[in-house]
């Protein structure tokens, strides 16, 4: 059976497990979630009564959070690029930041994109106003510890960049990364050029128009 994945291609944690099918070229099929393929969402109902994507599917077996279908990946189709590393010690590392950037910087910039999607009158200020303070405290962190690496854990690209990607695209959108944390703002740049996430990204742009914000003209 073809190994498929179910998701949007402007979906961030889509992109993140696109982003570890590109890096070892794994071969898959896209199945999106849209109006125009229903049967997809569907199959997605199916396997996962909550419909979150992404969803991998193969043989059988049905794996739902990208972080969980990077570590199957990881087992099952290990490629060159290897995401978690065989240090033990790298590998908690690199889970660590994992979560760091789903849950600290991801997280608090979708409460800012969902604020924006609801109807005026039921917006809520302080929503916004905690989702930014944490974003802020997060880029400092974040720029500190980028000052002396190339990827989140060193100079080996992981699954914690996978992560990085494009919560921090998203989140300089929701919450600009200030000139001062420049050293966040390389990484970035560096992650943005990385083929992998490149593709994702492109294969993202017709969709921009959905961004509540109103995406801007950069990136």
């Amino acid at each position: 059976m073809t190994l498929a994945l179910y998701g949007h291609p402007f979906s961030s944690y889509t992109q993140k497990a696109l982003i570890a099918l590109y890096e070892n070229a794994i071969a898959f099929e896209f199945r999106i979630i849209g109006p125009a393929a229903p049967e997809n969402y569907d199959r997605l109902k199916r396997a996962w009564s909550l419909a979150k994507f992404p969803l991998l599917e193969e043989d059988g077996t049905n794996v739902f959070e990208s972080t969980s279908i990077i570590e199957y990946l990881h087992l099952k189709h290990p490629g060159p690029v290897r995401l978690i590393p065989n240090d033990g010690d790298a590998a908690v590392e690199t889970r660590t930041l994992d979560r760091v950037f789903d849950n600290y910087v991801m997280t608090p910039m979708n409460a800012i994109v969902r604020n924006a999607m609801r109807a005026e009158e039921d917006r809520d200020p302080s929503i916004v106003t905690e989702a930014r303070a944490q974003l802020e405290a997060i880029y400092g962190w974040l720029d500190q510890r980028m000052a002396t690496r190339k990827w989140a854990i060193g100079e080996v690209f992981t699954l914690a960049d996978c992560a990085a990607a494009p919560s921090l695209f998203y989140a300089d959108w929701a919450h600009p990364i200030a000139p001062a944390f420049v050293h966040l703002r390389n990484y970035r740049q560096r992650l943005l050029a990385r083929p992998s996430y490149d593709r994702a990204n492109n294969e993202a742009r017709p969709y921009r128009h959905y961004f509540p914000l109103g995406a801007p003209d950069r990136d």
